[in-house]
This record gives structure tokens, C-alpha cells and sequence, in this order.
């Protein structure tokens, strides 16, 4: 697992419930029905409208490379031990001597890289399609990422829609105070759940998916 994306999502979670105690409130404060429904299904509908729902599909895919740590990614250090100990074999016994190394090598990457140079590849023609595919996988992932952006920047709007929602409910029983609570409540805690979603979820992943991406394409570089 991925401990600073789980600890960094309970942490500002907790916080906002821990506040909401210290201040003498109860949890059936912010839990309201009403307002998640306005909010969280407003932003997924404009977020779904805005990009394909391939896009969004994919979205959710990406999560778990945010809050899971996947064995396919290489890192600096072990591309740089195995390339230093594959040059030294193939200066030694040739490149074609390393064909049974190939499975040593989990990344999809480098693999690929590794076999399309043992079957003689050009290097220019080596050079061009790898970089081709960092760009392919740059595209893609940016979407992902755009994809939580957008749904960061609406969430804030659909809730204070909630709020003139709950403002509206809170107008018509102004004869009956009994009602009038819970519609300031609906109407705060919309507020409060588009704010909070957007600042401590979906900017937050836009990030962390964008951080991934940059130390991904800087170690495929490497290997190229």
C-alpha cells in the first residue's frame, strides 16, 4: 500500500470529524443524505459529461496506482543496477547473451526495450518508438489526471448549489420552525462536503497521479 496516500486521505478526513467533536458537534451534524446526493452525484454527472465515460473508467482504474503501489513501475535505483549489470555482461558475451535475462526484468517497459534490442533493432528506430510510447503514456495518464481536476473545480459549485437548495427548503417553512434546521443543515454541510471533497480528494489524487506520472516517464528516460 501506498502509506502517504492512505495516511494523507485518513489524516484530513479526520481532522474535519475530530474539529466538528472539539467544537461540541455531532457526527450526525455533517452526515447528511441529502447534501452527498446533491454534491457527490452532481459532480459525478458534470464530471461525466464533460469526458467519455472510457475517460472516467479510467479514472477509477488509476486509483489504485494513488493508494496501491504497483511491482510493474521500475525505480531509479533498480534500472540503474540492471542496466550496469546487463551492460557488463553484453560488452563481455554480446547483446544477444542477454536473452535470458529477460525475465528477470518485471517492468513492461524495459522489457520491451531490452528484447526489441536483442532482435536487432536499429538504435535510432529503438530510440523513436520508446519515445513514442512515453508520450503515449504521458497523454494518457494527463486525462486521468484532468479527469479529478475537473471534478475538483465543480464540487465547490455543486455544493453551494446545495446550499441555495437548502436555503430555498429553509425559505418555504419559515411558518413552520421545526423545519428550518434542517434545511440550514443540508445547506451548510453541501458547502462543506464540495469544498471538502475537492481539497482533501480529488485535487489531492489529481496530484498524486501527476507525481507518479513525472517519476515514471523520468525512469523510463533512463532506459532509454
Amino acid at each position: 500500500m501506498n502509506k502517504a496516500s492512505i495516511i494523507g486521505l485518513f489524516l484530513g478526513i479526520t481532522a474535519v470529524v475530530f474539529g466538528t467533536l472539539l467544537e461540541g458537534g455531532k457526527l450526525t451534524f455533517i452526515l447528511q443524505p441529502a447534501a452527498a446526493v446533491i454534491v457527490f452525484g452532481g459532480t459525478f454527472g458534470a464530471t461525466l459529461l464533460s469526458f467519455s465515460f472510457k475517460d472516467i473508467l479510467q479514472a477509477f482504474k488509476s486509483l489504485k496506482d494513488v493508494f496501491f503501489k504497483t511491482s510493474n513501475n521500475v525505480s531509479f535505483r533498480t534500472a540503474i543496477d540492471q542496466l550496469i549489470n546487463l551492460a557488463g555482461i553484453s560488452r563481455k558475451k554480446g547483446i544477444i547473451s542477454l536473452e535470458p535475462y529477460l525475465k528477470e526484468i518485471n517492468d513492461p517497459f524495459f522489457n520491451k526495450a531490452l528484447s526489441l534490442a536483442i532482435d536487432g533493432m536499429k538504435p535510432q528506430l529503438l530510440r523513436e518508438l520508446l519515445e513514442e510510447e512515453i508520450s503515449y503514456l504521458e497523454d494518457s495518464r494527463f486525462a486521468v489526471a484532468r479527469v479529478f481536476e475537473t471534478a475538483g473545480g465543480i464540487a465547490p459549485t455543486i455544493g453551494i448549489i446545495g446550499a441555495i437548495i437548502g436555503l430555498i427548503h429553509v425559505m418555504q417553512n419559515l411558518a413552520e420552525p421545526a423545519k428550518l434546521g434542517q434545511g440550514i443543515a443540508v445547506a451548510f454541510v453541501a458547502t462543506l462536503y464540495g469544498v471538502g471533497s475537492a481539497n482533501l480528494i480529488f485535487l489531492p489524487i489529481a496530484k498524486k497521479i501527476r507525481h507518479n506520472l513525472y517519476n515514471e516517464i523520468q525512469a523510463r528516460r533512463l532506459i532509454v
